[in-house]
């Protein structure tokens, strides 16, 4: 299936010069939903799954329900959607392409996860890729994390980032692949 059919192109929105990616239309077509959350799913391997709301939600929430390997997600949302006890939750200053931001992510959500040993291992997704400002802020604040479950402690460690849309041109390849390697379904070049 390819991809690209099905995602639309809203250029100069929000602002001019950002080329919105609209995946929203995989809503509209459940076979290309469905093979999207499979091949989401073929490509995560780890059992914990950090994602941002509110688009990363609607596509990874799905591996729950079908997936061998997916156990948790790991909401990380923008401010003043996560309640939370004292010293939980967890600010991450984000660059994006419309400018700075923070989103928010607390330990009890990966706390109640999957360790493998000693480490809660984590597949990042969303769903698009663009200067990999997002990526790169969440993986290096959860890379620096450390939960205790039952009086032991685990670390914390991005494996891989998974995107449904990538814009190769526009970020650091060797910086985020020197976090964890990088997959994408649609890979879109600048012009």
């Amino acid at each position: 299936m390819n991809y690209l059919d099905i995602i639309n192109h809203y250029p100069d929105f929000p602002k001019e010069g950002i080329d919105f990616i609209d995946i929203l239309p995989f809503l509209h077509n459940k076979e290309a939903f469905n093979q999207l959350v499979a091949d989401i799913d073929a490509h995560t391997h780890c059992p914990n799954v950090a994602t941002v709301e509110a688009r990363g939600f609607l596509f990874a929430a799905p591996l729950l329900t079908c997936s061998k390997t997916v156990s948790t997600i790991i909401p990380i949302r923008k401010k003043g959607k996560l309640p939370y006890s004292e010293g939980d939750l967890h600010d991450v200053a984000i660059e994006k392409e419309y400018g700075s931001d923070h989103v928010y992510y607390r330990l009890s959500d990966i706390a109640a996860g999957t360790p493998e040993g000693d480490t809660f291992n984590i597949t990042f997704f969303d769903d698009v890729l663009a200067t990999g400002g997002t990526a790169m802020g969440i993986a290096e604040s959860l890379n620096h994390e450390v939960v205790r479950v039952d009086g032991k402690e685990y670390k914390v460690k991005v494996k891989e980032f998974l995107f449904m849309v990538e814009f190769p041109d526009l970020y650091d390849h060797e910086a985020l692949n020197a976090i964890a390697p990088v997959h994408s379904f649609v890979q879109i070049a600048g012009d």
